[in-house]
């Protein structure tokens, strides 16, 4: 195996890809590898500093440390959703492409196989089949979903480039099986089924309806994990004291509280 070496991971996915036939995957994939060489080529990421990997429904891209990542941030949230609105007008409803994406950066190693081995890499995997995105994506107008690792938020967005407006870009908390990953969704952040923000949404007043959107202020943050896909009861449970200003305090639990829990 190689030793690691720092890159830039780019990872795309196309929405419901196993839904569609042969001829319709075909022409995905197609359409997938067009819109990802544009977007670099665009970016000014040249063939020469990167390499792609194949997964199917999906593509992998890592790039040298010399590929500009804010060119390459402003490119995704500009020639992406571009180049999806030139390719689902001109075909049928069957055919249309959606994508997610995630933006990430680590150390990367090639194992004998020619296999890309990383834990950086895994958690970019992770982030791209999280379920927030795939909820993002099916809100987006423009279909096109995108999630950018801590390291990329902290190194790059939050410094607020011209062309990657930090304040549009949202923390996420998500469960995985190595732990509690971070990542920033940009645009706003959908309310999960079966999930509790650690912002915002955490403070829904009793009786109150569900925003379909969580409320995306800069700063907040949220934290999505497993367990069931349904709200059930009262919003708010517990000890209900509204202060003024409608703020309420005591325990706030989304769904049925678990009565073994308490100690």
């Amino acid at each position: 195996m190689t030793d690691p070496v720092s890159r830039t991971i780019l990872l795309l996915d196309i929405e419901r890809y196993s839904d569609r036939d042969d001829v319709e995957q075909a022409y995905l994939r197609r359409m997938l590898y067009d819109i990802t060489d544009r977007t670099l080529t665009v970016a000014g990421v040249d063939e020469t500093i990167r390499q792609r990997a194949d997964r199917g429904d999906s593509v992998m891209e890592l790039m040298e440390a010399s590929a500009s990542v804010p060119a390459l941030l402003r490119t995704l949230l500009t020639e992406v959703p571009a180049q999806l609105r030139t390719v689902n007008r001109m075909t049928s409803s069957s055919a249309q492409i959606r994508l997610r994406g995630v933006l990430a950066s680590g150390y990367v190693a090639i194992d004998e196989r020619d296999g890309w081995v990383g834990s950086d890499l895994n958690h970019a995997c992770r982030l791209l089949d999280a379920t927030v995105l795939r909820a993002a994506l099916r809100e987006r107008g423009d279909g096109f979903a995108l999630c950018v690792s801590d390291s990329v938020y902290q190194g790059i967005v939050r410094h607020d480039h011209h062309g990657v407006p930090a304040a549009e870009f949202h923390q996420v908390e998500l469960d995985s099986k190595n732990g509690t990953l971070t990542a920033y969704l940009h645009g706003p952040v959908p309310r999960v089924p079966g999930t509790a923000g650690s912002g915002p949404a955490a403070s829904a007043r009793a009786g109150a309806a569900a925003p379909d959107t969580v409320p995306t202020a800069p700063g907040a943050s949220y934290h999505f994990s497993g367990g069931s896909q349904s709200f059930g009861g009262s919003l708010v449970n517990g000890d209900q004291n509204i202060l003024p200003g409608g703020t309420v305090t005591g325990d706030v639990v989304l769904g049925t509280k678990n009565t073994e829990d308490r100690t």
